[in-house]
């Protein structure tokens, strides 16, 4: 991904659902102008959701999901249905596409509800109204179009526009923490685990968001850290390091430059960091048998010392000195019951969307289990999480009752 393309996870997700042979597929096609999905009179013909990132005009950047039907049906089919409602979990824009020969069923009005309950915004769409005789004029949360002439496209394109305008406003990695001509230092390791020939995600949008605040992001390797901030030559007002290592950016970091890490920031930036310390400090009264849920929002290759599945449960034990069992999940996995679990700790979440992680912080609230992230259990295991959110007064606040 370059510096100037928008990540998936700040794109809006536009979701079709709707039963089998509804022209869902032919609507995904019809709407974004591209033979994106296959389209055939089979029903079932899609059997897993379908992401393709794009440019959807009058909107900008989207994510286009295309979902199996929701009145599938045996054993197969119950997990498509499955998968499909998972989407609904990162979906900000639904689009519940009904054939508008037969009209609403039972199947429609359910997600309706459940559409309802999540809080997403949605359009009704009745699909091959070419068929119909008379076409009904619709209104603001409904319309007739035909995905196979084209018709009433458009004004669907810019219904869904409307839906994506939001008064919330533009949320910021680290430029509303820096000023005009600051330098930013990031720590950055290059190890086994990091891409070939690029920077990872958070990287990329940390110095993107620097470059934006019209102040200097100045990357360097963790060994070349501390001989860069002798030769600066002016004192950063900020370092920003990979937590795997903050203890070293630590102890080469003066006491009176701000430091904290990717993690930190994004949970900020995903809105979950309040949570994330309070449930670091559930560390402290882990028990022999406990088990903890280690949890990433991408599904990567795994190399022989990854950070969350060999190298914080190494650390927890080393730390607790308890007997913790742990449990892991990835890409758009997580449990809806998380009752087995006393702590969840999850990745930085640069790969979800803010509804799919709000999802996740809303589940774990909900069922009263601790959350906390990478970064900040680190951190907190390292003795350095009071000074690595220093910047953020009232969540220091958190760990300082």
């Amino acid at each position: 991904m370059g510096l100037n393309d928008t990540p998936s996870a700040n794109r809006v997700h536009i979701g079709f659902f709707g039963k089998r042979n509804a022209g869902k597929s032919s609507l995904v096609n019809a709407v974004t102008g591209q033979d994106l999905t296959i389209v055939s009179d089979v029903k079932g013909t899609t059997t897993d959701p379908v992401y393709k990132a794009m440019e959807l005009l009058p909107l900008g950047p989207v994510v286009i999901i295309d979902t199996p039907g929701i009145d599938d049906t045996g054993a197969l089919g119950e997990l498509r249905v499955k998968k499909s409602r998972q989407v609904l979990n990162k979906t900000d824009i639904a689009l519940l596409v009904i054939d508008a020969a037969y009209g609403k069923s039972a199947e429609d009005e359910e997600l309706v509800r459940l559409l309802g309950e999540k809080g997403i915004h949605y359009v009704v769409v009745y699909n091959k109204a070419d068929f119909l005789g008379q076409v009904p004029a619709g209104n603001d949360r409904e319309i007739y179009v035909s995905a196979k002439t084209g018709w009433n496209i458009q004004t669907l394109k810019e219904k869904i526009a409307a839906l994506a305008v939001t008064e919330e406003p533009k949320l910021k990695i680290v430029g509303d923490l820096i000023h005009p001509g600051d330098f930013v230092v990031l720590v950055t390791p290059i190890d086994k685990a990091a891409p070939k020939g690029r920077l990872i995600l958070p990287q990329q949008q940390t110095i993107r968001d620097i470059l934006e605040a019209d102040a200097t992001a100045i990357v360097v390797k963790e060994f070349e850290f501390r001989e860069t901030l002798e030769n600066l030559g002016k004192k950063p007002r900020l370092v920003i390091t990979d937590s795997q290592v903050f203890a070293k950016a630590a102890a080469d970091t003066p006491k009176d430059i701000f430091l904290t890490s990717f993690s930190i920031l994004f949970a900020r930036y995903k809105g979950s960091l309040e949570m994330a310390v309070k449930g670091a400090k559930v560390l402290d009264s882990l028990k022999d048998g406990d088990t903890v849920l280690i949890s990433e929002g991408c599904s990567h290759h795994r190399q022989c010392d990854d950070i969350g599945t060999v190298k914080l449960p190494r650390w927890i034990k080393n730390d607790t000195q308890k007997q913790i069992r742990f449990a892991f999940t990835s890409g758009s996995e997580f449990p809806d019951d998380l009752s087995a679990y006393r702590l969840i700790i999850h990745c930085g979440g640069c790969m979800l969307n803010k509804r799919e992680m709000k999802y996740r912080q809303k589940c774990a609230e909900d069922q009263q289990v601790p959350m906390t992230n990478y970064g900040i259990l680190i951190a907190y295991m390292q003795g350095i999480l009071k000074r690595s959110i220093a910047m953020f007064p009232q969540i220091l606040a958190e760990i300082e009752e």
